[in-house]
C-alpha cells in the first residue's frame, strides 16, 4: 500500500481526479476527514506546507505539492514529475510605475517565502533585508513597511487590485508528485507504477 500525501483544496481534487481516471473507481474524502483508504492507497489530506515534511518524514511515501514550496523548504525529497497542473510564477511586486533601484542601500522586500528571496538576490549580489508576513502581503508596499514584496503570481489581478505590479519573475511554479528516498527504493515497483499511469495520463 502506498500513502500518498495531498494538499486541501484544488490540488487534491485534481489529483484525486487522475486517480478516477486511471483506476475507474472513485476517490473521495468523506465530510470532513482526513484519511481516505483504498485496497491500494491511503489517502492524507494535510496543508500545502505540510505535504514535503509528511514525505521527507516518511509519513507519506509519495505526495503533491507546488515547486515554490519545494524551492523554499528546501527538504531532501525525490521530484519524479511535473504535473504542469496550478501553473503560477514566483514574482516581484511593486508599486505601479516603480522599478527596482538596485543601486539603492537598504532595500526591503516583504515575503512569505524567505528562503527563495534570499536566494534570488544573492545570486544577484544585492543586499537587502526580508520581511517575513504571514497574509495580506500587498499591503507592505502601500504603507512603506517594504520596498516590494514577493509573492505568488497566478494572474496578477490581486497585485493589479491593490496598485501593484509584476516587475520581475524569480521562477515558474507548478505542482509536483514526490517520493521519499527510503520508500523509493523499499516500494520502487509501486511507485514507478503510479508515475508511470500518471505520466500517460497526464500526457493525453
Amino acid at each position: 500500500m502506498l500513502t500518498v500525501a495531498l494538499p486541501k483544496g484544488r490540488i487534491a481534487k485534481d489529483t484525486l481526479t487522475i486517480f478516477e481516471q486511471i483506476f475507474g473507481q472513485e476517490f473521495k474524502f468523506d465530510d470532513r476527514k482526513l484519511i481516505l483508504e483504498t485496497p491500494n492507497f491511503k489517502f492524507l489530506l494535510v496543508r500545502n506546507q505540510d505535504v514535503a515534511t509528511y514525505v521527507y518524514h516518511q509519513a507519506a511515501d509519495i505526495g503533491v505539492v507546488g515547486l515554490d514550496t519545494l524551492e523554499e523548504q528546501g527538504l531532501d525529497v525525490i521530484r519524479l514529475l511535473d504535473l504542469r497542473h496550478g501553473v503560477c510564477k514566483v514574482s516581484i511586486g511593486m508599486k505601479k510605475g516603480e522599478k527596482i533601484d538596485y543601486s539603492k542601500p537598504d532595500l526591503k522586500v516583504a515575503t512569505k517565502m524567505v528562503n527563495i528571496t534570499k536566494k534570488y538576490f544573492h545570486d544577484k549580489a544585492v543586499a537587502v533585508e526580508i520581511i517575513k508576513l504571514y497574509g495580506s502581503i500587498e499591503l507592505a508596499p502601500l504603507v512603506g513597511l517594504a520596498d516590494m514584496i514577493v509573492d505568488i503570481v497566478e494572474t496578477g489581478a490581486t497585485m493589479k487590485q491593490n496598485g501593484l505590479e509584476v516587475v520581475e519573475d524569480i521562477m515558474e511554479s507548478s505542482t509536483y508528485l514526490i517520493a521519499n528516498k527510503n520508500s523509493f527504493f523499499e516500494k520502487k515497483s509501486e511507485i514507478l507504477d503510479i508515475y508511470e499511469k500518471i505520466n500517460k495520463v497526464r500526457s493525453e
